[in-house]
C-alpha cells in the first residue's frame, strides 16, 4: 500500500525536495494534497504531474488563477487559511508533511495531529510557539512527529535502538552561518544579499537569515528539547564549518553517537517518510577523503545575541518563546525589504520580549494573542 502524503508548502525548499523523495520511490508515495502560499505557477505545475486530489493556496487571491489553469483536471482546488486546516484531515491522508514558514505552521500541524495523522515536521516554529500543547496533543492521539530538520533528524537517528538508555546531552551542530567570523563592526553593516549566501545550505529566505543570525539555531535548541523531552541544560550547540556531522548524542557512559552525511535535506526528509525503514537514495556519498578536518567551537552569544534569547525564553518558559518567533518573524521581513539593519534584529527582538505579556501557561488562544501583540510591538521599535 502506498503512503498517500499532504505536503504543506510544496513550492518551497523542503516541499520540492519532497517531492524528489517521491520520484524516487513512486511505487511507495502517493502525492495526496498540495498547498503554496503565493507561488501559484509552480503549484499548477506540480499538481499537473502528480495529480493530487486537492491542491490548496492559502492566497486567495490567487484562487482564480489556480482554479482556471486546473479546470480540466479531476482536482479539488481549494484557498484560503482554513483550507489548510481542513485538508488535512482528509480522512485518505497517512502522513502531513508541515514545511510551512513560520507561525502560519501551527494551525495545520495541530488539525492534522487531532486528525491521527503521523506528523513529518519542517517547521520547527510550531514546537518554538507552541511545544508543550502540541506534544502534550500528540501523546494524547498517539501521533508520532517525525522530525525533519537535519539536526533533530541526526538526533532521532542516533536514538534508534538507544530509547531506553538515559541520554546526558545533545550536541547540537550549525554551520556559523555565512557571518561566522565577522567582528560586531562588520555585522553592523552586512546586506540581506550577503546573508542570503549560505555556505553550505540551499535554503528559503527567511530560514537562511535566521541562520545568518543564529536565531535558527535557537529556535532548533527548543524544538529539540520538546522533541526529545531534554532541558536546555542538556543540550549544547557546537559551531561546525563543515556540516558534516549533523548532530551528536552523549549518552550517560560518555559515549558519543553522531550522524554524518553531505548536506542534502533529501536524506531527512526521506527517513521520515519512511521510517523504521531506510530506502535507497541516489544522492551523493560522503567521501570522508575530502575532509580531512572536522572542526568545532563554542558560540559567540556576544555577537550572535538571538541564540542567547532563545536560551532565555526557553527558561522562562510561558509564552515567551511565542512573543521571541513572532519579534523574529517581523524583523526577518523587515531585513529582507531592507528596512532594519541586521544588528538592529536582535534590539527589536530583546525589546518585544520585555514589553509583551508574560503568561505562564498559556492555552492557544493565549498564543494567537500573544502573536498578534508582539508582532505589534515588534513592528513598533523601528
Amino acid at each position: 500500500m502506498k503512503r498517500n502524503l499532504a505536503i504543506l508548502g510544496s513550492t518551497g525548499s523542503i516541499g520540492t525536495q519532497a517531492l524528489q523523495v517521491v520520484d524516487e520511490h513512486p511505487d511507495l508515495f502517493e502525492v495526496y494534497v498540495l498547498t503554496a502560499n503565493n507561488q501559484v505557477d509552480l503549484l499548477i505545475s506540480q499538481a499537473r504531474k502528480y495529480l493530487p486530489e486537492v491542491v490548496v493556496i492559502a492566497n486567495e487571491k490567487k484562487y482564480p488563477e489556480l482554479k482556471e489553469a486546473l479546470e480540466d483536471l479531476p482536482i479539488k482546488v481549494w484557498a484560503g487559511p482554513d483550507a489548510l486546516v481542513q485538508v488535512v484531515q482528509l480522512k485518505a491522508i497517512d502522513m502531513v508533511l508541515t514545511a510551512l514558514v513560520g507561525y502560519s505552521g501551527l494551525k495545520p500541524t495541530i488539525a492534522a495531529i487531532s486528525a491521527g495523522k503521523a506528523i513529518a515536521l519542517a517547521n520547527k516554529e510550531t514546537l518554538v510557539v507552541a511545544g508543550e500543547l502540541v506534544t502534550s496533543l500528540a501523546e494524547k492521539n498517539k501521533v508520532p512527529i517525525l522530525p525533519v530538520d537535519s539536526e533533530h533528524s541526526a538526533i532521532f537517528q542516533c536514538l534508534a535502538g538507544e530509547w531506553n538508555n538515559p541520554v546526558e546531552k545533545i550536541l547540537l551542530t550549525a554551520s556559523g552561518g555565512p557571518f561566522r567570523t565577522k567582528t560586531l563592526e562588520e555585522l553592523a553593516t552586512v546586506t540581506k544579499i550577503q546573508a542570503l549566501k549560505h555556505p553550505n545550505w540551499t535554503m528559503g529566505a527567511k530560514v537562511t537569515i535566521d541562520s545568518a543570525s543564529m536565531m535558527n539555531k535557537g529556535f532548533e535548541m527548543i524544538e529539540a528539547k520538546w522533541l526529545f523531552g531534554m532541558t536546555p541544560k542538556q543540550i549544547q550547540v557546537l559551531i561546525h564549518p563543515q556540516s558534516v556531522i549533523h548532530s551528536m548524542v552523549q549518552f550517560e557512559d560518555g559515549a558519543v553517537i553522531a550522524q554524518l552525511g553531505i548536506p542534502d535535506m533529501k536524506l531527512p526528509i526521506s527517513y521520515a517518510f519512511s521510517y523504521p525503514n531506510r530506502l535507497k537514495s541516489k544522492a551523493q556519498r560522503l567521501d570522508f577523503s575530502h575532509y580531512s578536518t572536522l572542526t568545532f567551537e563554542e558560540p559567540d552569544m556576544h555577537r550572535f545575541r538571538n541564540l542567547a534569547f532563545a536560551f532565555e525564553a526557553v527558561r522562562e518558559g510561558g509564552n515567551m518563546p511565542c512573543i521571541l518567533n513572532a519579534a523574529n518573524e517581523v524583523v526577518v521581513a523587515a531585513y529582507l525589504q531592507d528596512r532594519i539593519g541586521f544588528l538592529q534584529m536582535s534590539d527589536v527582538i530583546e525589546k518585544t520580549m520585555q514589553k509583551a505579556a508574560f503568561i505562564a501557561t498559556p492555552t492557544y488562544d493565549d498564543y494567537v494573542a500573544t502573536d498578534a501583540e508582539a508582532r505589534q510591538i515588534a513592528a513598533m521599535l523601528f
